[in-house]
């Protein structure tokens, strides 16, 4: 009858006994209505969408180039390509530990401040190197 019953998530039936629902019930509800929105919108898709093809239609749309079946190089990307997507994953990543520190920041003191310096020192550091060498360049 006390809040002990209540903090599991629990109601009481008819009989007056505590029943405890399982925590995973709202998880997989809501796994089953996204998987249900999913199949529903390729479906309304696959029914809506355009029947009858032509070459306007399949044309690349404002693009100016004409696609070609293979990619230029035999299909090789230049580095560069790789190179700036590990430079926008270590910036992203720098945003995903700054973000706590700065919500936690009154909470963490000084020490926390000088590791938060250093960290971002490192990734300038390393930034620095990349443009000095030339990676953020396109040819």
């Amino acid at each position: 009858m006390g809040p002990a019953w209540r903090g599991a998530g629990g109601t009481r039936n008819e009989f007056g006994r505590a029943t405890v629902v399982n925590p995973y019930v709202p998880i997989l509800a809501l796994t089953a209505i996204a998987g249900g929105f999913a199949v529903f919108s390729i479906t309304a898709g696959a029914l809506s969408g355009p029947k009858r093809y032509n070459r306007a239609k399949l044309d690349a749309y404002e693009c100016g180039i004409e696609p070609s079946p293979h990619a230029a190089g035999h299909g090789r990307f230049p580095v560069k390509y790789y190179l700036v997507a590990m430079l926008f994953i270590i910036f992203d990543i720098e945003s995903v530990f700054l973000l706590p520190f700065a919500v936690g920041f009154d909470n963490l003191g000084v020490f926390a401040l000088v590791e938060m310096v250093l960290f971002v020192v490192t990734v300038f550091v390393a930034y620095a190197y990349v443009w000095r060498r030339g990676g953020l360049e396109w040819d």
